[in-house]
């Protein structure tokens, strides 16, 4: 057998020719099981409005008959009506050369950390946060630092400016992630903290992820207030949670072009297809419908944080579409307990916590009353 046919030699396995950095990894995941009640992936729980659904089938048709063509690759009126919204909803004026999207917000990050990380760059972020942040800081090459939350005398989640700031100066990041609102916890950073995180990382690039800022509690401002003269910060965004559009996969940023422009080197071509950017449009034409809901679920978010303090659980403060909450003797036993009940939650690998989504009036209702049931074998003992 000559050595082209396998002969005198061990061919590698797959595994052994994986990238050595990412062997012994799993895949991101989060359960999709067919329950009655799915609260676990911080989804917008109402449909999309009919006004909207019509509007979209009349922009993809649109675009159908010219599906032959490469789309815009510069996805001008995109960017142009994104830049629209943010200034209406923020009072913030953001040109359309600020603005940068992808196929989900994923995908913006992604190219933030092609552009701006890589080997021997390192990125920071302040854990419990959103668990893609350091999964896709590690698929580039990027080193990723656990930093930590926790003020004392606040909340366990909370992060403050001086603590932030030393534990930038003690990675010296080229990357800094901020959450705010925080996923799975929640709460927000005060802008104090954006500021004093840049100032003390002038090799760094800041981003600061708002994928939630729409269920932000009144008077919770968005860092987006301070990107004017600030080169090197980054607020991200998406319209997978309020907007209802978690299937149509679009994310964007806002920055300064300088921003934008380096993540051209780093995109595909022609990474936002014909009809992604003709249902966005649609969608950015009728932001009224869409967001008519945000304030029903701050109500039932709000509602899930007195019902589950009355029952003797600990939920931390929201100001996203879902509350995590403590006090739970073992969260692996109720998380499947509650899966019993027909109620999908989320283990977000935190001892004695599980994350819910705020859902509609009803799947609220269910949720609440299985774990009203559950409750007296399931909540942790206090310490006497």
């Amino acid at each position: 057998m000559s050595p082209a046919e396998g002969g005198g030699r061990d061919d590698a396995t797959v595994g052994e020719l994986l990238r050595p950095d990412l062997r012994g990894s799993t895949p991101y995941g989060a359960p999709q099981l067919d329950v009655p009640v799915a609260l676990n992936t911080n989804e917008n729980a109402y449909a999309v409005p009919q006004v909207v659904v019509d509007a979209v089938v009349e922009a993809v048709a649109g675009v159908a008959q010219e599906l032959n063509r490469y789309p815009d690759r510069e996805f001008t009126r995109l960017r142009r009506m994104l830049a629209s919204y943010l200034t209406t909803v923020t009072g913030v004026a953001v040109g359309e050369a600020q603005v940068w999207a992808g196929n989900g917000s994923n995908e913006v990050l992604l190219h933030l950390l092609q552009a701006f990380g890589g080997p021997g760059r390192r990125a920071l972020g302040f854990t419990p946060a959103y668990s893609m942040h350091p999964v896709i800081t590690r698929t580039v090459g990027t080193q990723w630092v656990d930093g930590l939350r926790g003020v004392q005398g606040q909340g366990e989640f909370d992060l403050d400016a001086d603590s932030a700031v030393r534990q930038v100066l003690q990675h010296d990041p080229q990357l800094v992630f901020l959450c705010s609102p925080n996923n799975p916890t929640g709460t927000a950073v005060g802008l104090d903290v954006v500021e004093a995180v840049y100032e003390a990382a002038p090799r760094a690039l800041v981003v600061v992820d708002e994928a939630y800022a729409e269920f932000a509690r009144p008077g919770t401002p968005s860092a987006l207030t301070l990107l004017e003269g600030r080169e090197r910060l980054v607020v991200t965004r998406t319209m997978s949670k309020a907007f209802a559009l978690a299937g149509t996969r679009l994310g964007y940023l806002a920055a300064a072009p300088a921003v934008t422009d380096a993540l051209r080197l780093v995109r595909m071509p022609y990474h936002l297809s014909a009809p992604t950017q003709a249902i966005a449009c649609a969608a950015l034409d009728h932001v009224d419908a869409l967001l008519a809901t945000v304030e029903q679920i701050k109500a039932q978010r709000d509602r899930i944080v007195d019902e589950l303090t009355e029952l003797g659980f600990r939920p931390v403060p929201s100001d996203a579409n879902f509350v995590l909450f403590g006090g739970v003797a073992d969260e692996t036993a109720l998380w499947t307990a509650l899966l019993d009940h027909g109620v999908l939650v989320r283990d977000v690998g935190l001892r004695h916590h599980l994350r819910v989504t705020a859902g509609t009036p009803e799947e609220t209702g269910t949720f609440l009353a299985a774990l009203r049931a559950l409750t007296p074998t399931h909540l942790q003992e206090q310490p006497a």
